[in-house]
């Protein structure tokens, strides 16, 4: 019932916070930063309350390893945000993360000294292709658009392929920090909610460098058509009911990723969250007709699976369906 139960959150919480945050996207581009402060604000006022106890609890692993993931955990919120505002498109955002696999092996050799199976290099090859697939044709729309507008055109791919390195250094630095956090676990133990409240309660002080955006969007947002939002028939602006939204459902996908990981082993969490992601990656093309051509779906296909012989799903519904392989069969 718990595992259940644990699905239906990410499902529900996941893909839903993919709709509210390109409804807030696609008015307001360049509001990364409030989405961000809201959400961590959200789940530091809930953790501080139900964790820590009202400060009360004593940390399981030492505050001066959680500022050093926090340092980069809020680096890459940031940047994933802000990436948005540099001709990035939602789709190719999602694509894009999906090469946490890559990033996490090339520094698990590097840093670990891991090494790995020929289908887990085979796996991150087919993610790599996928990616750079989806990446070259987002480009050559964006070079299209260059093409048609001279000086303009050149700044807008320009800001693109500036949007694309940033991703590149989130993507780096989240898989350094999963690395940092897969340490400490092994250290002190797995205390999951412990780091999901620190991540998000230590950062909040850095949001005042970006306070002087936040208020402009937040002015922004007040002044967005109002709107009564159902069964409460309270009034409001929308742009405040999408970012409400966003930090709910933003809320019941990590709780629903916490449970889950709590009840099922990390292959089952892994193949849910990829799920996940595909899910969400289609809703958002067909529903917000994003441009994806042909192209873009081999491309996203590509990274799938790449991601599913990671995991090794295939082989486990293999084993499921077929049972496991016998080395001899017993004499009668």
């Amino acid at each position: 019932m718990g595992t259940t139960f644990a699905i239906a959150l990410v499902f529900i919480g996941c893909c839903s916070n993919v709709v509210f945050l390109e409804l807030l996207v696609r008015d307001f581009p360049g509001c990364g930063n409030i989405v961000t402060f809201a959400q961590f604000l959200f789940i530091a006022v809930e953790g501080f309350i139900f964790e820590s106890k009202f400060g009360r609890k004593k940390t399981a692993i030492p505050i001066s390893n959680y500022v050093i993931m926090v340092t980069m955990f809020f680096f890459v919120s940031v940047v994933n945000n802000y990436a948005l505002n540099f001709n990035i498109a939602m789709p190719l955002h999602m694509i894009f993360r999906s090469g946490s696999l890559i990033a996490n092996m090339i520094l698990g050799i590097i840093i670990l000294k891991k090494r790995y199976s020929t289908s887990k290099y085979l796996s991150i090859a087919l993610v790599s292709i996928g990616i750079f697939i989806c990446t070259i044709m987002s480009a050559k729309q964006v070079q299209n658009t260059a093409n048609e507008g001279s000086d303009d055109g050149v700044y807008a791919f320009v800001h693109w392929l500036i949007g694309i390195a940033m991703l590149t250094f989130a993507l780096l630095m989240s898989a350094r920090m999963g690395i940092f956090q897969e340490t400490l676990y092994k250290k002190y133990g797995k205390h999951s909610k412990e780091a999901l409240f620190y991540n998000h309660c230590l950062p909040l002080p850095g949001f005042l460098l970006l306070s002087t955006d936040i208020y402009r969007y937040c002015v922004y947002f007040s002044q967005s058509t109002p709107m009564t939002v159902p069964v409460v028939g309270l009034t409001m602006p929308i742009m405040w009911f999408y970012l409400f939204m966003n930090v709910i459902t933003q809320y019941v996908c990590i709780r629903g990723v916490f449970i889950l990981t709590t009840e099922c082993a990390s292959l089952t969490v892994t193949l849910v969250v990829t799920l996940r992601k595909f899910l969400s990656l289609i809703f958002s093309i067909i529903y917000f007709q994003n441009p994806f051509t042909l192209w873009h779906w081999v491309g996203t296909a590509v990274v799938f699976l790449g991601t599913l012989l990671y995991t090794e799903v295939l082989n486990s519904l293999h084993t499921a369906l077929l049972g496991p392989p016998t080395k001899e069969k017993k004499k009668e």
